[in-house]
């Protein structure tokens, strides 16, 4: 394998007790290592960060670098459940790493369905779920990625992004996994106690376009409308002239608006 870790203990930051960091100095992709190691019995709470991530990715196969100086992290997670209940711990781990964001900038993040998150309508986070089932058809485990641009962003040619210090914060990427990991803690009891409702409501509250106009690529067609509302399940609804659509998976896109995609 080409990962090499760091020394054990070396991180630098209190994080919850059940969060069990470990430190890459470099990697292909953190999920695909969190999936090996649950495979092979790993615990909930597993952690592995990669100071570079060579061969990341985000929804659809898309491609999601991550050199030295910003954060590429995945956490195992074995919540049980039904996959579609797993879906939500997206929303979870949006709201998180929106909770890290907040605070060091002066513009408040924006949460673009289904798993970005913005600063000034520009791409600095985003988000990998990938799970498998068990023999009885619940979930074993959730390999829970997360991507955030801390000391540099690339330059996109069809979408916007910038880092924590291009919007002035002067961080460290383990300073900044810390406050997700502390944020995702309490989400996550959160979810786990009260269900998604609390998870949905907090989500809507920094939706970003919320109200306003969209534009929806499915894989088969477009369609333009408005951004209506999140369903109880985590589905997007958008209003359009022949009634109401629910999306469960596709690309949303704004007019006059710095244009993102995972």
């Amino acid at each position: 394998m080409s990962e090499q870790a760091l020394i054990p203990g070396a991180f630098p930051h209190r994080l919850p007790d059940w969060i069990r960091p470990t430190v890459l100095d470099r990697c292909g992709s953190t999920n695909d290592v969190v999936k090996e190691m649950a495979r092979t019995g790993a615990p909930e709470g597993t952690l592995v960060r990669a100071i570079r991530q060579e061969a990341g990715r985000g929804r659809r196969g898309r491609s999601w670098l991550s050199d030295a100086g910003n954060l590429a992290c995945t956490l195992l997670l074995r919540p049980g459940g039904t996959p579609q209940r797993a879906a939500e711990l997206s929303f979870v781990t949006a709201l998180a790493a929106g909770e890290a964001v907040d605070g060091l900038v002066a513009a408040a993040p924006k949460l673009k369905w289904p798993n970005d998150i913005l600063v000034d309508g520009a791409k600095i986070a985003g988000i990998l779920l990938e799970s498998e089932a068990d023999i009885d058809g619940s979930v074993a485990w959730v390999a829970v990625g997360m991507g955030l641009n801390v000391r540099h962003h690339p330059d996109m040619a069809d979408y916007a992004t910038t880092s924590l210090l291009a919007q002035g914060a002067d961080v460290e990427p383990d300073q900044v996994m810390a406050a997700y990991a502390g944020a995702f803690d309490r989400w996550y009891r959160r979810w786990q106690e009260f269900g998604f409702a609390p998870v949905r409501a907090a989500w809507l509250n920094a939706a970003h376009g919320l109200g306003g106009p969209v534009t929806v690529r499915l894989h088969d067609r477009s369609f333009d409308g408005r951004l209506l509302d999140l369903d109880a399940d985590g589905a997007l609804l958008v209003e359009t002239p022949a009634g109401r659509v629910r999306v469960t998976a596709g690309d949303v896109f704004f007019p006059h608006a710095a244009q993102t995609t995972s």
